[in-house]
């Protein structure tokens, strides 16, 4: 007497089961079982714990760049917002989590800066870090931020913060420096349309330096357009206002 149709799925679904656990066994015995030419397993080889850890860049109205920090919860001391990375968890997830957890930041898109992995860099142990970066106009990074546990420091002054956060800021305003010799503005620190001053102060205030207005203008002009309409900023004429020719850096 042959099975019925009920009994004969059953019996499949158990036996297509079976198979699967096999597969999924003989899979994990391949992976455990996998030696490099020396003889050696992965799990033989001592692992640091990988965090990432974020300059967050900006420039408040009339100030320096400045840099995000977060008090830290335990310690009571400012640094960058970070976290430890979760098993099974992407790079650029854990970043966006520590933002929102440590900061309470949204939106941002940070990009991988380097990776830190000085064995001596953390107290903690042997930590490697793995530095992110993004730049934002203040006006979208100042609203809502809790400034008991959240404030923005002039780079000039981020010092002493524990757990290398130096190094990573260091690098950072480098990094922002490099690419504003180059480009106007091209973080989109300032609004468009905007005055050859408000664009050099902006600049100014990224090189942490002052800037001859003529030799920026001249070194500027062939990367802007012009626009429409003028804009007052003082007694003087009205002042002309421009547009950047390339866009600005994808967030």
């Amino acid at each position: 007497m042959s099975a019925s149709p009920g009994l004969r799925d059953s019996a499949q679904r158990r036996s297509w089961h079976a198979v699967m656990v096999c597969a999924s066994v003989r899979k994990l015995v391949v992976v455990s079982e996998y030696r490099d030419a020396a003889g050696k397993r992965l799990v033989d080889y001592p692992r640091p714990s990988v965090a990432v850890d974020t300059a967050v860049l900006t420039v408040p109205v009339e100030d320096e760049l400045s840099v995000l920090q977060v008090r830290d919860a335990v310690d009571g001391d400012w640094r960058l917002p970070g976290t430890f990375v979760h098993e099974g968890e992407r790079l650029a997830d854990a970043v966006l989590r520590s933002l929102q957890a440590k900061a309470g930041v949204t939106g941002l898109a940070p990009q991988q800066l380097q990776v830190f992995d000085d064995p001596a860099r953390d107290s903690r142990g042997w930590v490697m870090s793995v530095g992110h970066l993004d730049v934002v106009p203040f006006s979208s990074l100042s609203r809502g931020l809790d400034e008991s546990q959240v404030r923005l420091m002039p780079v000039a002054a981020a010092t002493g913060m524990v757990h290398g956060h130096d190094d990573i800021v260091a690098v950072a305003a480098a990094r922002l420096r490099a690419a504003y010799e180059v480009a106007p503005d091209p973080w989109g620190l300032v609004a468009e349309p905007f005055t050859m001053t408000e664009l050099r102060r902006v600049h100014e205030a990224v090189a942490g330096r002052a800037l001859l207005p003529d030799s920026f203008r001249r070194a500027m002009m062939p990367m802007l357009l012009a626009a429409e309409g003028k804009r007052a900023e003082g007694p003087g004429k009205p002042a002309g206002v421009w547009r950047r020719l390339t866009e600005t850096h994808p967030r």
